[in-house]
């Protein structure tokens, strides 16, 4: 069990003393008895994201099996060690010219012990074939047969490295989803960008789906229920019902652009704007301790957004919530309605928390919906002073991934 911890948080999930005392106090009441209800326990207790249950699961089948299983698993790695062995043992015998073996980085000999059964075949084949020419000219012979051998290792070894890649790249797309975006390296941000298009596909592709089938009513429509019964001779065969009307929400964002928080901004925005299935028009204010309107040709190309905002003359600044908010309000042509849902990308940490209070009451009032993305984890909103009071009157919810931004905006089109 202890050993099992200890990999939890080496996998980087947050299993401190207090998880582990109420897992092993909940044990104590359900028993050892059944393997499923041990699992779902430990489970409930210690994985809470995504992310960490998929850990959890895959650590949990390596440690808990039966004795029996133990055994065999025990045997196989024992057996397949042993194999490994004799097979680097074998490189050492097979590739040697007059009695003295060739010498290779340990890396390749791994790679040859590794390597399928007919590909290590074919390179005794040659070596063997070779051998018996020695005689005549040995330095040209060894040469052709170390270039041989190294050739074949190293091609077996890219392919090794490609593999491992290919893997690597699986966990890396599944790392950068349930990883916190301020944490993104420069070099990880293309691949979190296409992330974001291929999530934001799949969420489209299922809002469709859902309107479609959530479009018709239970009022029959005469005229086209007639229409479609002349290509029957009258018979009233196929009936057309009425289809509810579907309007695409209106979006005004707020987006604070202040120090550390253009990254996650940045994100969230392209986010709703992909949504094409949520929102048809959009409203961008970048605030920090002022507030602009964004114009809709900087936003045709979000590579330039960064660029944008950072000659704004906004960003990097202190964060003054209420101003912003009072200036959203007090846009005229009004940008709120109740058609209209109003966006809050910050993490609460303003000045004059009063103004800002009132400001957010006031948006709620004319806005149909408020909804603040906050990129802190929601385990710590309860030590800000900013959360508390201004999560009572709008829908905040904790957007610091990129699974949680694409679950916070599929939320939008309810």
């Amino acid at each position: 069990m202890v050993r099992f911890i200890n990999d939890l948080r080496a996998q980087g999930m947050p299993v401190g003393l207090r998880e582990t005392g109420d897992m092993l106090e909940a044990l104590h009441l359900v028993g050892f008895e059944d393997k499923a209800t041990v699992r779902a326990v430990m489970r409930a207790i210690l994985a809470g994201t995504q992310r960490e249950q998929e850990t959890f699961d895959r650590l949990f089948g390596l440690y808990f099996v039966s004795r029996e299983e133990f055994e065999r698993n025990r045997e196989a790695m024992a057996q397949a060690r042993m194999e490994l062995e004799a097979r680097r043992r074998e490189l050492e015998e097979t590739l040697s010219v007059n009695g003295k073996p060739i010498e290779l980085r340990e890396d390749l000999k791994d790679v040859y012990a590794r390597m399928p059964q007919s590909e290590r075949d074919r390179l005794k084949d040659i070596a063997e074939r070779f051998s018996e020419k020695m005689d005549h000219a040995p330095k040209l012979y060894e040469g052709f047969i170390r270039s041989v051998f190294m050739k074949s290792l190293l091609e077996q070894q890219m392919v090794l490295e490609d593999a491992a890649e290919n893997a690597m790249q699986a966990d890396s797309d599944a790392d950068l989803m349930f990883r916190d975006i301020s944490n993104f390296k420069d070099s990880e941000i293309p691949r979190a960008y296409q992330l974001i298009d291929q999530v934001t596909r799949r969420i489209n592709g299922e809002l469709v789906a859902r309107r479609r089938a959530a479009g018709r009513s239970a009022a029959l429509d005469f005229r086209r229920t007639i229409r479609a019964g002349l290509s029957t001779g009258g018979a009233l065969c196929r009936l057309k019902y009425r289809r509810r009307h579907s309007r695409r929400k209106r979006v005004v964002m707020l987006c604070d652009v202040s120090g550390s928080m253009l990254q996650f901004s940045e994100f969230a925005i392209r986010f709703v704007k992909s949504l094409s299935e949520v929102s048809d028009h959009s409203e961008i204010f970048l605030f920090s301790e002022q507030v602009q309107r964004v114009s809709p040709f900087a936003l045709e190309d979000m590579s330039r957004f960064g660029s944008y905002v950072r000659t704004s003359g906004v960003w990097g600044r202190g964060t003054n919530a209420g101003r912003a908010l009072e200036a959203v309000l007090e846009t005229r042509p009004a940008v709120l309605t109740p058609q209209t849902v109003l966006i809050v990308l910050s993490d609460a940490k303003s000045v004059d928390l009063d103004r800002a209070e009132l400001a957010l009451v006031r948006a709620a009032a004319q806005a149909g919906q408020v909804v603040w993305m906050n990129p802190i984890p929601e385990s710590k909103w309860q030590y800000l002073r900013g959360v508390t009071r201004l999560k009572q009157h709008c829908d905040m919810v904790p957007c610091g991934t990129l699974d949680e931004l694409a679950r916070a905006c599929a939320r939008l089109v309810n």
